[in-house]
């Protein structure tokens, strides 16, 4: 069983008044066999709470559980996981299968078993016909998949992966993607997987803890995350572009941005959930541009993307105040830069959230 309990973790380096704090208190269950992502910006503490179930750094408060077991001062080697890390960690002067094969053999694992297992993982992974080959003779996507052939051989209990595509290029890093998912399906082991690439998140995870300075923000399934973020910052770090972020007052039906003579009214579809300070949020595929709209836009540029446009303007026509980004579909024709256009927005589309915590408002 590889379910993995996290409670109310806590990680400060140094001790006293001049310990600094980088975890606070973090909180997760996984259950067995579940694909979590830990996802967030650099610096939020995701690796560092991964190292802390591997094993490779101290826990300064709370507990930590692999397969119902209390792991907090059991040694990596014995915690029954195997870790996937950015930078390949190959044996330079070892064949593919020695590097594969080695952790077995320091375990003392049967020679046929070894033999059985490295094969069925060459296999999985595609890597059969480089068996024999260093890893200075592979590429970069065949390094990674030995990297993952060499934790999958071990049979453990959790994969941990600390930001496994990094050093991939784009093409490289979405077909490993599909490795990893095809991976996890076949295995169905426990995988926790720490990423700053929301696109990785959203398309890899079955759940995404979603952390920032240290703390979670959210824990839930992409479609949760997406669809109805607990916060301003979970709304705009998740998504590509990310959500439409405006800063004003509400009263009723009527939200003002700016102020004084810059001050612009945005009559809403639906009564916003509270009166005062707020945060509006609307994601660009949910703002449409129609002659009859009433939230003004000035355009400033559009991208062509292939199947889609970025429009990028702000709101509020000639005044401009607040940075806007509409999506819409390429085949119809865009606006053009400098041109003042209008747009709609579905009620069941608005986000609010508070002006002071950024914490979500409302359903």
């Amino acid at each position: 069983m590889g379910a993995i309990a996290i409670n109310n973790v806590v990680k400060r380096y140094g001790r006293g008044a001049k310990a600094n704090q980088v975890i606070h208190g973090v909180s997760a269950d996984i259950t067995d066999g579940e694909f979590i992502v830990i996802v967030g910006p650099s610096g939020c503490g995701k690796s560092t709470l991964l190292r802390m179930v591997a094993g490779l750094e101290e826990i300064s408060e709370g507990q930590i559980s692999i397969g119902g077991r209390v792991v907090n001062d059991v040694e990596p080697a014995d915690r029954d996981i195997a870790m996937v890390f950015q930078n390949y960690a190959l044996y330079p002067h070892m064949s593919v299968y020695d590097n594969m094969a080695y952790g077995l053999k320091i375990a003392r694992v049967p020679k046929a078993e070894i033999e059985a297992r490295v094969q069925k993982a060459a296999a999985i992974l595609e890597i059969g016909p480089f068996l024999q080959r260093t890893p200075r003779q592979l590429s970069g996507g065949q390094r990674q998949r030995v990297a993952m052939g060499r934790a999958i051989v071990r049979q453990p209990a959790a994969f941990l992966f600390d930001e496994p595509l990094s050093n991939l290029d784009a093409k490289l890093r979405a077909q490993t993607r599909l490795e990893i998912q095809k991976l996890h399906r076949e295995l169905g082991v426990t995988s926790l997987f720490v990423t700053h690439d929301q696109v990785e998140a959203m398309t890899l995870a079955q759940r995404m803890i979603v952390m920032n300075a240290g703390r979670v923000e959210q824990i839930g399934t992409p479609e949760q995350v997406y669809g109805k973020p607990a916060s301003s910052f979970v709304a705009s770090f998740i998504g590509s572009p990310p959500m439409n972020l405006l800063p004003g007052i509400a009263d009723g039906s009527r939200f003002t941005i700016g102020t004084g003579a810059q001050a612009v009214v945005l009559p809403l579809p639906g009564a916003a959930p509270r009166p005062g300070a707020l945060m509006l949020g609307l994601r660009p595929e949910h703002a449409e541009i129609q002659p009859e709209g009433r939230w003004p836009l000035m355009v400033e540029t559009v991208e062509m993307l292939g199947a889609e446009r970025l429009v990028h303007g702000r709101i509020g026509g000639a005044s401009g105040l607040e940075l806007f980004t509409v999506r819409i579909d390429a085949t119809l024709p865009p606006p053009r830069v400098g041109q003042a256009v209008h747009m709609t927005a579905a009620p069941d589309h608005l986000h609010w959230f508070d002006a002071t915590t950024g914490l979500r408002v409302g359903a």
